[in-house]
């Protein structure tokens, strides 16, 4: 996605691997290729051997992100009718986004040059995180639990509120503790389902 020469060997994953764990622990800002290359027991040049720059090296980390929230989200709740699933999938999202914030605001709020535009980069399965957001709304107008519409603008419209509010959590806007928090989300989510139900 990037565009750019980044190696694939094991160095390179332990470089990526050390950005993100900084990420995770301290936000974006904190990781430098200087820092990254301590942290690995490589010197400050030797990084720019497996990534050219910094954007590379956190393109690298925001990819290989979305694709195991792709693995991930669903998973813990594959079986069961529409409504179950749908909910478990808002369930996975939250888990994400409370459970390790800096990396939700690098991925989902924070500027990134390369970062996936709606609607373009959208489509046709483009971004490995919203996709399975976007094949269960598509189910649920196949099968006649939403009203036909575009699905990619109903999946943003659902996943835009929540986003919205995981924002408001995260910068101390929402003062309640999570569990009403997340209660607070799924009410939110079945006001909006009651509005583009069939």
């Amino acid at each position: 996605m990037y565009g750019v020469y980044v190696s694939t060997s094991k160095t390179a994953e332990r470089l990526a691997e050390a950005a993100r764990i900084i990420l995770v622990n301290e936000g974006a800002e904190a990781v430098t290729m200087r820092r990254v290359a301590e942290v690995v027991g490589v010197t400050a040049m030797a990084i720019y051997k497996h990534y050219p720059n910094r954007e590379a090296l956190l393109g690298a980390v925001a990819d290989r992100t979305f694709q195991e929230l792709a693995q991930g989200w669903g998973t813990r709740v594959s079986d069961g009718d529409w409504e179950t699933r749908a909910f478990g999938l808002l369930d996975d999202f939250l888990d994400f986004a409370l459970g390790s914030p800096h990396l939700y605001t690098f991925l989902m709020t924070d500027r990134r040059e390369r970062a996936r535009r709606f609607p373009d980069d959208f489509k046709d399965g483009g971004s490995p995180a919203f996709t399975p957001l976007v094949e269960i709304v598509e189910e649920g107008m196949r099968v006649g639990l939403l009203r036909p519409d575009d699905p990619l603008e109903v999946t943003l419209t659902l996943t835009a509120a929540v986003q919205g509010l995981v924002h408001l959590y995260l910068g101390g806007r929402i003062g309640l503790p999570e569990d009403e928090f997340r209660a607070l989300c799924i009410r939110t989510t079945r006001r909006i389902l009651d509005g583009v139900r069939a």
